[in-house]
C-alpha cells in the first residue's frame, strides 16, 4: 500500500538517495494514518493523500509548497469536487506537512503557509436527505422482529432514528453498559464522535427497549452490541462494520421504494423530526454532537420550510 502513497521529491527538498527519501515520507504517511481514531477518516485520508502524491508525480515531483497545495485545489475543485471532499483533501495534506515537521524534514515556515492555504468556498447549503415521520414509521416496522436479525435491524434503525448516532459510533461505541441512568433516564454515556468530541445521548425508552429484546435474543453478554448474523440464525463475530450498517439501511430503504437512503439520512431525520416537535436547537447540538450552533443550523436547514413554501402560493395557476 505504502509504494502507491509515496513520492519523495514531492515531499523532501533535502539531497538525500530517492530510496531514503522513500522510506522516509511512507513513514510519515503511516504515522498520519495511524494518528487517527476514525477507521471512516483513516480511509478517507488515505485516499486523499494517494490522490495528491499521483497529482505531483503529474506535476514532475515539485517540493511541497504553499503554492502547490493551492495548484492542486484548484485542479480538484476543476473535476466538480464538492467543498466538502476539498476540505478533507487539504486536511490530509495538511496533516502530512505537520508530520514532517515534527520528524525534522519540513520548515515550519514552510508548513505555516501550507496551512495557510484556504479551502474551496461553499457556495449555498446542501439540504440532504430525510424522511417524514411516518416514512420514518415505515421504516421502522419492516424488520421481522420474531427473528434474531430482525431483531437486531430493528435495534439499529431504532438508535439512526432515535438518537441521531453516525454509523461508526453506532458500531464502535454502543456496548454492553455503555446504556446507563443519568437522571432517571437511559443514556449512552461518553461516547467518542466526530473529532475526538465526547458526548452523551438520550435513548427514549422505545430504543432502550429494542436494545435490550436484541441482546438478550442473541446472548451478548460484554462488548460491542451489535454482531453479525448467519443465515441459519446464529450470531458471530465481536463486531459490526459501518459499511455492514449502511447495507442493513439500504435493504429496508428499497423495500419502500427508497433508493438513495443512507444512515445518515436517518441521523438527518432524527434532527429535522427533534425541531418540529418543538426541540430546541441548543439541544439538538448536544445530541448531534456538533460543533457550534451554525453547523446544526446548517445541518438542519433551518431557514427553509418545505411544507408552507413561501412560493406555493404565487397566485399564478393556470
Amino acid at each position: 500500500m505504502w509504494g502507491l502513497l509515496v513520492n519523495p521529491t514531492a515531499l523532501i527538498p533535502v539531497a538525500q538517495p530517492d530510496d531514503i527519501r522513500q522510506d522516509r515520507v511512507g513513514q510519515l504517511v503511516k504515522r498520519v494514518l495511524d494518528g487517527m481514531t476514525s477507521e471512516e477518516t483513516r480511509r478517507a485520508y488515505g485516499h486523499a493523500l494517494e490522490m495528491f502524491l499521483a497529482f505531483c508525480d503529474r506535476e514532475g515531483n515539485p517540493t511541497l509548497s504553499a503554492e502547490l497545495v493551492a495548484s492542486y485545489r484548484v485542479s480538484l475543485v476543476g473535476e466538480g469536487k464538492s467543498s466538502s471532499t476539498v476540505g478533507v483533501h487539504l486536511a490530509a495534506i495538511k496533516a502530512l506537512t505537520r508530520a514532517a515537521v515534527m520528524a525534522g524534514l519540513m520548515a515550519a515556515e514552510t508548513a505555516a503557509s501550507i496551512n495557510d492555504v484556504k479551502g474551496a468556498p461553499r457556495r449555498g447549503n446542501r439540504i440532504g436527505n430525510w424522511l417524514t415521520r411516518e416514512q420514518a414509521q415505515e421504516l421502522l416496522s419492516l424488520p421481522d422482529r420474531e427473528s434474531l436479525k430482525g431483531k437486531r435491524d430493528y435495534a439499529i434503525l431504532a438508535l439512526l432514528l432515535g438518537c441521531g448516532l453516525r454509523r461508526t459510533e453506532l458500531v464502535s461505541e454502543v456496548k454492553v453498559g455503555a446504556i446507563a441512568q443519568r437522571e432517571n433516564r437511559w443514556v449512552l454515556v461518553d461516547i467518542t464522535g466526530k473529532g475526538n468530541r465526547v458526548r452523551s445521548v438520550a435513548v427514549p425508552a422505545w430504543v432502550k427497549a429494542a436494545i435490550d429484546a436484541w441482546t438478550i435474543a442473541a446472548g451478548i453478554p460484554e462488548g460491542r452490541i451489535f454482531r453479525a448474523v448467519r443465515k441459519g440464525g446464529k450470531v458471530w463475530g465481536e463486531d459490526l462494520t459501518p459499511g455492514a450498517v449502511l447495507q442493513i439501511v439500504q435493504q429496508y430503504a428499497r423495500a419502500m421504494g427508497l433508493e438513495k437512503l443512507a444512515p445518515h439520512d436517518m441521523r438527518r431525520t432524527c434532527a429535522k423530526l427533534c425541531r418540529k416537535r418543538g426541540g430546541d436547537l441548543e439541544q439538538i447540538k448536544f445530541l448531534l454532537g456538533h460543533a457550534s450552533i451554525q453547523t446544526t443550523e446548517r445541518y438542519l436547514g433551518a431557514e427553509q420550510d418545505f411544507v408552507s413554501a413561501v412560493n406555493d402560493n404565487l397566485g399564478l395557476e393556470r
